[in-house]
Parts: structure tokens; C-alpha cells; sequence
């Protein structure tokens, strides 16, 4: 970033208000090596990369796709692994759906009152219960996951066959290495 931008940015709201995000990237990475003498500026690049395009991805997904299907992400992706590895334990529902065991649990009282899910007492534990999708839940599903899929394939073209393995090996080589560090998170 060139010292004239620099000071454009740090002069004012005029030019904080000319910033995109990669714009913004480039400031912080600046600043925070400058003013305060962080080292690991393609660190935070990646992270706040990542974060992004989860973020844009996401949204667009539930916008384009799950809201106008009565669904929020969070309905859909408890009704996505109930779907396809179902019946199961809420406990096993919320670490396939990297939600929380109340999150999982608040939700399937919603699911099951819009008749989308079905919550039983487990044959093998009568203290637990299955979550399993009803004929109701699964047709939906099987709708909604098309349009899903159309969407997510609209996204996915952009990269060639080989840059989504790529992306994919990287993204599955940061998730497996998690933990050569105290990572914090559900799963």
C-alpha cells in the first residue's frame, strides 16, 4: 500500500469509506505490521479470506435457496445429516452439524411441530431419543436439496475440476491439522 493511501485512510472517513475488501486487507495487513508489529500478515490474509467466502457462500445459500423454502441454515443443515446418516442421537445430529447439543435441541422442537422431523424414544435407550425425518421432511428435502445443489454447482464451477480437489485437500489439510494447537470449537 502506497504511503499516500496510507495516509488517505488514516486521514479520514472519507477514504474508510472507499474501502472494499480487499482494500481493507491490505490496510490492516499494513497497519498491523506497521503500527503495532505483527508478523504473520498472510495469516490473517487466509483467515479473513476464508471467513469471507464462508460467509458470502452461506448466505447466499439460505437466501437464494432455504429461506424461500421455509428453512433457515441452521433448519437445513440439521435436516441435511438427519436426512442422509439418520436416524440419530441429537448428540451425534449436533457434531455432524457442527452445532451445539441445545442448539440441536431447540431446533428439532421447531422441525418437529412444522411436521419435518420426527423425535422417538431410542429402542436400545429409553432415556435417549432418535431424530428421524418424517415422509413430509424427507420429500421436502429431496426438493430442496435439488435447487441446494444447483446452487452449490453454480459456485463450485467458477474453480476448474482440479482447483475444487485442490481447495478441497487444502481446506481438509487446515481441519485435520487443527490440532497441533488448543483449538477452541465444537468439533
Amino acid at each position: 500500500m502506497s504511503d499516500e493511501a496510507t495516509n488517505d485512510v488514516s486521514g479520514g472517513q472519507s477514504a474508510t469509506n472507499d474501502l472494499d475488501f480487499w482494500s481493507f486487507v491490505e490496510l490492516a495487513n499494513h497497519r498491523l505490521a506497521t503500527e503495532y508489529g505483527f508478523r504473520h500478515q498472510l495469516a490473517t490474509e487466509v483467515l479473513l479470506t476464508l471467513n469471507r467466502a464462508s460467509n458470502i457462500v452461506t448466505y447466499d445459500l439460505e437466501a437464494a435457496v432455504h429461506r424461500p423454502h421455509g428453512l433457515s441454515w441452521s433448519a437445513f443443515r440439521l435436516l441435511f445429516v438427519t436426512w442422509l446418516a439418520g436416524p440419530l442421537e441429537p448428540k451425534r445430529a449436533a457434531v455432524l452439524s457442527g452445532m451445539s447439543r441445545a442448539a440441536v435441541s431447540n431446533l428439532a422442537k421447531t422441525l418437529v411441530a412444522e411436521d419435518l422431523l420426527d423425535r422417538s424414544p431410542d429402542a436400545r435407550d429409553g432415556r435417549s431419543v432418535r431424530l428421524s425425518l418424517t415422509e413430509k421432511g424427507h420429500a421436502h428435502m429431496v426438493s430442496v436439496f435439488r435447487v441446494h445443489n444447483e446452487r452449490e454447482h453454480e459456485w463450485a464451477t467458477v474453480l476448474t475440476d482440479t482447483e475444487q480437489r485442490i481447495l478441497i485437500m487444502l481446506l481438509n489439510k487446515l481441519i485435520t491439522n487443527r490440532h497441533q494447537f488448543d483449538v477452541r470449537g465444537r468439533n
